[in-house]
């Protein structure tokens, strides 16, 4: 994948940095992989809206996705598609008895790649295996919690874990965050970094863009009145004006750590902001 910058023609050209898509082979999805997706437009079962600037966004179906990988066998790579739903590139595998599924492609896999899931696999780009078969230093993502689970973690696209160390049952993985955690070394992890990894130099360049994605605009709270946030009001042009940064119903924002998993916080041994 490369980034496609345009001619200044209009002012949302000019700043805009979009996909060239060279990495696509097919624009035409697997039927039988796919699924409806019905908007929600951030709102839960009880029409609340619990998750704020999303509405509207171009018309997407689902591709259901082999997170578990739990077919053992050897696959070859028939495409590689774009996915609306998630910012890395998928590809539809066949199996030797003619199964098809989906996966993330990790980054390098090309069309007619071989590769296998089970721990008699090779340690190479897209094979997928138990983290304790994996040598030290190995990249992986698709990374499970719990074994027989499904991948969980490291999955959007350029991101990639590294298996540091191998110890009682347990293996050490540092995260894309700097977090350093361990996790069952019966879980399962594909070899590689995710494919796209130039997506975090894309530009939008016009806010239609960002609304066919989905998007809807954010506005500062300091530009509210004070009825509408905490922090708006105010002569002029006012700051936050308070210790802490809030929520527009008064909770604290902006720094505020809300992980209480208690369970598995013996399972961190550096947290992400301890660099």
């Amino acid at each position: 994948m490369g980034i496609k910058k345009s001619k200044p023609i209009t002012a949302g050209r000019r700043d805009s940095a979009v996909d060239d898509f060279s990495d696509i082979t097919t624009d035409s999805p697997y039927k039988s992989l796919l699924a409806p997706l019905t908007k929600k437009g951030g709102r839960n079962n009880k029409g609340r809206i619990t998750v704020r600037h999303r509405g509207g966004g171009h018309k997407r179906r689902y591709r259901m996705l082999d997170f578990i990988r739990s077919k053992e066998g050897k696959a070859t790579v028939e495409s590689i598609e774009y996915d609306p739903n998630r910012s890395s590139r998928i590809s539809l595998i066949r199996f030797n008895d003619g199964t098809k599924k989906y996966i993330l492609t990790p980054n390098n896999v090309s069309l007619g790649d071989v590769i296998e899931t089970g721990d008699s696999a090779e340690n190479t780009l897209g094979n997928t295996k138990s983290l304790g078969s994996l040598q030290t230093g190995t990249l992986v993502h698709n990374v499970e919690l719990s074994p027989g689970k499904g991948g969980i973690m490291v999955k959007s696209a350029g991101t990639a874990a590294q298996v540091m160390a191998h110890e009682g049952g347990y293996t050490l993985l540092r995260l894309p965050s700097g977090e350093m955690r361990r996790i069952l070394s019966k879980c399962n992890a594909t070899i590689g970094q995710v494919s796209n990894p130039d997506n975090k130099n894309k530009k939008l360049g016009r806010a239609g863009t960002s609304r066919r994605l989905g998007r809807r605009p954010s506005v500062r709270g300091s530009a509210m009145s004070p009825n509408a946030h905490p922090h708006g009001g105010g002569e002029g042009r006012a700051g936050v004006g308070m210790v802490h940064p809030k929520t527009p119903w008064g909770k604290p924002a902006l720094g505020k750590r809300t992980r209480r998993n208690k369970k598995t916080d013996k399972m961190i041994l550096r947290r992400r902001y301890e660099k």
